[in-house]
């Protein structure tokens, strides 16, 4: 049973920083994505970034492409999402998850139906 925990969420003001951690078991994950998605109050659940945990192949959705950080850490389990300048936009809740696709195609893993297992999430409130 693969279990996913979020972890690092809190409040922080506009232009901060934030790492949201998460720590992956259950399973040996060597081919799979794992991904960051959010969901604002009122809004869908939308992409954040991927990382493939191989090969370490990341993908970013435009909004937080040159702010954060997608990365693994293969001996700890974990997947990381660092956070920088932080904006009271990025203010949801931040779910961490995992998807085993046949390949790797960027693209197609920005939608939450391609990915199989889901944290329960971490709040990340950005104050102005």
């Amino acid at each position: 049973q693969v279990q996913l925990v979020e972890s690092g969420g809190g409040l922080v003001q506009a232009g901060g920083s934030l790492r949201l951690s998460c720590a992956a078991s259950g399973r040996t994950f060597s081919r799979y994505v794992m991904g960051w998605f959010r969901q604002a109050p009122g809004k869908e659940r939308e992409f954040v970034a991927a990382i493939t945990w191989s090969v370490g192949n990341t993908y970013y959705a435009d909004s937080v492409k040159g702010r954060f950080t997608i990365s693994r850490d293969k001996a700890k389990n974990t997947v990381y999402l660092q956070m920088n300048s932080l904006k009271p936009e990025d203010t949801a809740v931040y779910y961490c998850t995992a998807a085993q696709p046949v390949s790797w195609n960027p693209q197609a893993m920005n939608v939450p139906e391609r990915y199989t297992y889901w944290g329960q999430g971490t709040q990340v409130t950005v104050s102005s």
